[in-house]
């Protein structure tokens, strides 16, 4: 049996509640990083033994379509899957229900689905800190249960997920990082841009047709010199103000 994480998570939020869930598994889990733009996903293949997790951020309540697109390529075979979809405490609206269509399309058996909260990627006010204690807490018990129904359950009964079908409009947030005066051209930004919007004869901007504004190029600069719209920014902080005002918590449908 394999536990593996199939995992989109640019700026390393979705990362954190990924491993917390799956930390409660086996000490020996694999990860598949669908952020990498040259890899070969075709390559994984699994068995209905394994127990797998996908584990993607909702962009405005939608699935990233780059994290869709590279997750169709992988072979599920009937293996077990649970959905871990993380969300910068506005809402998640149609990403489960989208990565359930996802991963049956996909060939996955999904078992169960965790929505999680972690700091939001651009508005870092909102959530910010997130997964804390009280979120570790739950999500390591969310792990051990979904460990519990594998033992009990020989027919896996199908999750009530939560969500639309069809799916609400995708709305990109057209916010486009740029590098500022102390940008020193080093191209790290370059190479670990999930979207290969920026290119090595223009470092300093970004392809706006390409870019998902996934915030990559921002958290990995070592000189922090990357940044999107002081303006922008503001005025989504303030639209998002109210929504994200309240804490939301973990959930687990099971």
């Amino acid at each position: 049996m394999r536990y593996v994480q199939l995992i989109f998570s640019p700026t390393g939020g979705t990362r954190k509640a990924a491993e917390i869930v799956s930390g409660e598994w086996s000490r020996k889990v694999e990860t598949v990083d669908l952020s990498e733009a040259n890899h070969d996903f075709s390559v994984h293949s699994f068995q209905k033994e394994d127990l797998i997790l996908i584990a993607l951020p909702s962009y405005g309540g939608r699935v990233p379509a780059l994290a869709a697109e590279r997750l169709s390529k992988i072979y599920g075979n009937g293996a077990g899957c649970v959905l871990l979809c993380v969300y910068g405490n506005r809402a998640y609206e149609d990403t489960l229900v989208e990565m359930e269509d996802l991963a049956e399309k996909s060939g996955f058996t999904v078992i169960a689905a965790i929505a999680a909260v972690a700091e939001h990627s651009i508005l870092h006010q909102f959530a910010a800190g997130r997964p804390d204690k009280e979120d570790m807490h739950r999500l390591k018990s969310y792990g051990k249960a979904i460990l519990d129904k594998l033992a009990d359950e020989r027919e896996y009964r199908r999750p009530d997920i939560p969500g639309n079908r069809p799916y609400k409009k995708i709305r990109l947030s057209g916010l486009v990082p740029a590098a500022a005066k102390k940008c020193i051209g080093c191209g790290l930004c370059m190479e670990k841009c999930p979207a290969q919007a920026i290119s090595p004869e223009n470092i300093r901007s970004a392809d706006a047709k390409k870019c998902i504004s996934c915030m990559r190029c921002i958290a990995v600069c070592p000189h922090s010199a990357r940044r999107v719209n002081g303006v922008m920014t503001a005025a989504a902080s303030l639209a998002m103000k109210k929504a994200c005002s309240l804490r939301k918590d973990c959930e687990l449908f099971i």
